[in-house]
């Protein structure tokens, strides 16, 4: 990074796609890169919350899209030039034992983390190993390192997408283009409430009793790992709690 570079922006002029930017850590990240210099270019299902968003974010531009629709990211992103793609949209759905879960919870989950990185991958990677630069993150979850009762298949996308991360950093190499995962434990933001869809106690009561990670936490390690010099490549963050153990430990008041 070069010495003229501003450090309070240190993103600046840079074009940064956020997939799942309508809340949570896709929200925070936009958020985080727009303060660091950045213009974000949120990507999301909820349209209404983009325009709220874009709105705060200068006017910045947006997409009303759904990741798992492959022919609608192409359309969506490809022509772009993104300096920065935060690959974010994810979700997981119930919590059944393995022989439990519905085909359709198992093709939401794997439709929208695995393919649906997948497709935004396909969409803007082209153009940044053309020009030789550019930052590509994943968000993964300890869930892709730790396996838990009740998440069998959320825990196997999210391993998928580590797997995807280290196929994307050896298919790449020698084009400039850094990769990162970064793999957050218990984060309070609405993927309870649509783990367990739309019962509020039960998501509410995910994060009783301690400190879990904020959004922004998550943001201010995406920001880290993109503001470092172009030498330099971040590859792996894992985050927890404090009070978090494990997938299956975490101390409660």
């Amino acid at each position: 990074m070069s010495s003229t570079i501003d450090p309070t922006r240190p993103l600046a002029g840079r074009l940064a796609l956020v997939t799942g930017a309508s809340a949570g850590i896709g929200a925070a990240t936009a958020r985080a890169l727009f303060a660091a210099g950045a213009r974000p270019f949120l990507a999301a299902r909820r349209e209404e919350r983009l325009v709220e968003l874009s709105r705060e974010l200068g006017d910045c531009p947006f997409a009303a899209l759904d990741v798992r629709d492959a022919a609608g990211v192409q359309a969506a992103l490809a022509g772009q030039a993104f300096d920065i793609v935060v690959n974010n949209a994810g979700l997981a759905s119930g919590v059944d034992p393995l022989p439990n879960v519905s085909a359709a919870d198992v093709d939401l989950m794997l439709d929208t983390n695995v393919k649906g990185v997948l497709n935004v991958a396909r969409a803007t990677l082209p153009g940044m190993l053309e020009r030789d630069r550019g930052d590509h993150v994943v968000l993964g979850s300890v869930a892709g390192r730790q396996v838990y009762p009740g998440g069998g298949v959320y825990c196997a996308t999210k391993h998928a997408v580590r797997a995807l991360y280290e196929g994307l950093r050896q298919d790449a190499a020698g084009h400039g283009v850094r990769f990162t995962t970064v793999d957050p434990g218990m984060v309070e933001t609405e993927f309870s409430n649509v783990r367990f869809k739309g019962d509020g106690e039960k998501a509410a009561a995910v994060y009783k009793g301690f400190e879990a990670l904020r959004p922004s936490d998550v943001a201010d390690a995406i920001l880290f790992a993109l503001s470092r010099p172009a030498h330099v490549n971040i590859g792996e963050i894992v985050l927890w709690p404090t009070a978090q153990a494990s997938t299956t430990r975490v101390t409660r008041s």
